[in-house]
């Protein structure tokens, strides 16, 4: 067979390829990439497997399919498009993290107290950025990152519940920044049809955190106040 020939039937392979992996795609590359042009640096993370197990194997894995795939997670996450489409068409069932703390932090809070905060913010006029949800119950909030105050008393490491003040003033929420990470859209959890899925997309500017904080306090004090009554109702104590 004459070369031209070999290169017909080459270029018609490759041409019957491409609409195969864009159907399987879904639309997952086009999202990841929207997330770093946003200025969201990425890198692979786990994926969830069969049994509601993880895909890194290992035995009672903590944080199945939410985890990075490698240790220096830090250091690899970047915003470069051709490395993120070499990820994604690589590791096409993988999902991504962004690492926080570098250009924007990450307001986590439960689900119902983030959509009530989300729509007095929405209703106040205030400028909120992209907002991510969780099928397990978490809305995440992206904002600008503080960065490394000259006053390390104000960095807000990510804990759960309670830094600076105490667990009663900031209930469930947790604070995403420097050393910490969180999924990225689009993302799979364990468990039947359980995503991770943009409410708000990357599109949105990165707001001030200090401008949604004190609405979405508010609303995780409100919440789990009515959490505790619900609580104190359904089992009232015997003395």
């Amino acid at each position: 067979m004459s070369d031209r020939g070999i290169q017909g039937k080459l270029s018609r392979w490759l041409r019957g390829r491409r609409p195969q992996q864009t159907a399987d795609d879904g639309g997952r590359e086009a999202l990841l990439l929207a997330a770093a042009e946003a200025g969201l640096p990425l890198a692979p993370a786990a994926h969830p497997a069969p049994g509601y197990r993880c895909s890194c194997d290992r035995v009672g894995c903590p944080t199945p399919a939410q985890h990075p795939v490698s240790f220096a997670w830090q250091t690899q996450s970047t915003t470069d498009r051709a490395q993120i489409e070499r990820w994604a068409r690589h590791q096409p069932q993988a999902n991504f993290i962004t690492a926080t703390g570098m250009v924007h932090d990450v307001l986590d809070v439960p689900l119902d107290a983030g959509r009530e905060a989300l729509d007095r913010l929405l209703g106040a006029g205030v400028e909120v950025g992209p907002v991510a949800e969780r099928d397990d119950g978490r809305l995440l909030f992206f904002t600008l990152t503080r960065g490394t105050p000259e006053d390390e008393d104000e960095w807000w490491p990510c804990e759960l519940d309670c830094h600076p003040e105490t667990m009663d003033e900031h209930p469930g929420l947790r604070w995403h920044c420097r050393g910490s990470y969180v999924l990225v859209p689009p993302a799979r959890l364990p468990g039947d049809d359980q995503n991770v899925r943009w409410v708000r997309g990357p599109e949105h500017p990165l707001p001030d955190p200090l401008s949604l904080l004190e609405v979405l306090t508010d609303s995780c004090a409100r919440h789990a106040g009515q959490e505790s009554d619900h609580a104190h109702t359904a089992w009232p104590s015997r003395r």
